[in-house]
């Protein structure tokens, strides 16, 4: 790969990335100006518009590595968008991820940005996605993030690159000395605020309203939208949020956020891992150095921090106290994506033992929450344990404190529809046929992108009942987008109420109400952190 001084691509690959080839219609959308010079894009055959890789900020590289976005210098000529731009730096995706992503260049100079849309539109909802991956894999490019169908319902869809890794979210005493700020470590939440920033400023171009804007993130992209809105530095770029399986809020498993003193230590610790003794040295290492980073457990750690700045105090501390962006919001998780403590557990005698090591005093109280007698009810249990006290404690939570200290509305849901596999079919060596509904198995569905799935090879055997539930959950956030409200004529959406705490099931021929998990189960996690 080449140096960091070189913004040229690190990778090149000689395929094209498919979903920027897909469905190509001859005809060639208007030319539209945008704040920064005039771009083209790509007719698709659906009769969307596609503008892709347009750049929102300068290549953060060389000295602008590690700071905030810069603006991105302005052209003459009509740029033509109509391919992705690369896709940050970071390691190779792991098979069960790659089974929807194919070959894509990656760089350093990634931060780019993908806008679909009707020709004609006036005034249009504002859809802004950002991807998950841990804020260390994922780019606005994978098939499964395309727009291009929730632009179908006559929204402005927007998605982006964002910086990830080290590169994004590196925290570090000399890097907070330098910022006039004070801050260091969340370049990666900078760069979204810069594209929300964009989209303000250029959206109506487009025929989007930037008056209108929602955005919706899962996973880490979840956990962005979160600090989005209890960022003060984001007031007026978004007007919706919508939040999957992700949120910054508590002390327990991937949902925990350190300090800036914390994530400085673990910069310095990167350093360390890095040979080198200043920032400047670290500045002139290759890009690709900076993904040589271990993730086993007692690592550094590298995502975001509350940094005084982007985030000035903790997002609990904002959310309590109603200093959050108070709009409306949609929160939910999936029936069974697992993180958490105990992992998999191979039969009743591990179960215990793990519940004692974890809960010491309190392992009872967990067991009698939890209970087990045979070695499948175990793993079971440990699953659904492993679940609550993350990503459906971490929603709740996000839910409750909105309703308590906010004036807008909440809505939740969770997702407990399986995917639908073709027989005998195996993906990285795991049978999947029991996958259930997983962790990031939503997105599909609520972004119409069912096929991404089967571009390189036939993964899922999709039916009438998923289309029919992807269409109703496209119809519900476009609705959403539009008013502030999901409901539509597919599904009766009520308010969040944490005194009766009931969510949206969404899952094929049984779209209704269904209670939240069991709200002891929730109080037990919520009372370790602190909350009760």
């Amino acid at each position: 790969m080449l140096p960091a001084a070189a913004p040229a691509l690190t990778m090149a690959l000689s395929i094209a990335s498919p979903a920027a080839a897909q469905d190509h219609s001859p005809e060639t959308p208007d030319v539209l100006e945008t704040k920064n010079g005039p771009v083209d894009g790509v007719m698709l055959d659906t009769g969307v518009e596609a503008y892709l890789g347009i750049p929102y900020a300068a290549p953060p590289v060389r000295e602008l590595r590690w700071r905030p976005p810069a603006p991105v210098e302005s052209w003459t000529d009509v740029r033509h968008a109509d391919r992705f731009g690369p896709q940050c730096m970071q390691p190779l995706r792991g098979p069960m991820t790659n089974q929807y992503s194919g070959a894509e260049v990656m760089s350093e100079d990634c931060l780019y940005l993908n806008v679909w849309a009707k020709p004609g539109l006036s005034d249009a909802p504002v859809i802004v996605y950002i991807h998950g991956g841990a804020f260390f894999v994922g780019a606005a490019s994978m098939p499964l993030y395309s727009g291009q169908h929730l632009a179908e319902h006559d929204a402005v869809v927007v998605n982006l690159n964002y910086r990830l890794g080290a590169l994004g979210f590196l925290a570090h005493p000399e890097l907070t000395a330098e910022s006039e700020q004070g801050a260091s470590g969340n370049y990666g939440l900078l760069d979204q605020l810069a594209a929300l920033e964009w989209v303000r400023d250029n959206i109506a171009a487009f025929g989007g309203n930037p008056d209108n804007v929602t955005i919706v993130g899962q996973s880490a992209g979840s956990m962005s939208v979160l600090a989005l809105q209890a960022s003060p530095l984001a007031d007026g770029l978004f007007h919706r949020a919508v939040g999957m399986s992700g949120a910054l809020i508590g002390d327990m498993g991937p949902m925990a956020m350190p300090s800036l003193p914390k994530a400085e230590a673990d910069g310095v610790r990167i350093q360390e891992i890095w040979n080198t003794s200043s920032i400047k040295e670290m500045r002139g290492l290759a890009a690709d150095r900076m993904l040589d980073l271990p993730r086993s457990p007692g690592s550094p750690r590298v995502g975001p921090n509350t940094d005084g700045y982007f985030l000035p105090q903790t997002i609990q501390q904002t959310l309590s106290q109603g200093k959050q962006i108070d709009v409306p919001l949609i929160v939910g998780f999936t029936r069974d994506e697992s993180f958490g403590g105990f992992g998999r557990v191979a039969g009743l005698a591990e179960y215990r033992t793990k519940a004692q090591d974890r809960f010491g005093d309190r392992a009872q109280d967990f067991l009698a929450l939890y209970p087990a007698s045979t070695d499948a009810e175990a793993s079971a249990q440990a699953a659904l344990a492993d679940r609550d006290s993350t990503m459906a404690l971490g929603m709740y939570e996000w839910a409750s404190l909105q309703q308590a200290n906010g004036s807008a509305p909440v809505f939740s849901y969770e997702f407990a529809q399986a995917h639908h596999y073709p027989e005998g079919v195996m993906i990285a060596g795991h049978d999947v046929q029991n996958a259930g509904a997983y962790h990031t198995s939503e997105v599909p569905f609520w972004l119409g992108t069912l096929e991404s799935f089967n571009i390189f090879r036939p993964t899922r055997a999709w039916n009438e009942d998923d289309r029919a539930l992807s269409t109703a959950m496209q119809a519900a956030l476009v609705s959403f987008a539009k008013s502030g409200d999901p409901a539509s004529g597919a599904m009766n959406w009520p308010k969040f109420d944490e005194g009766d705490a009931r969510l949206v099931l969404l899952k094929s021929g049984d779209i209704g109400l269904a209670p939240w998990p069991s709200q002891q189960r929730l109080e037990f996690f919520r009372s370790l952190n602190g909350g009760g």
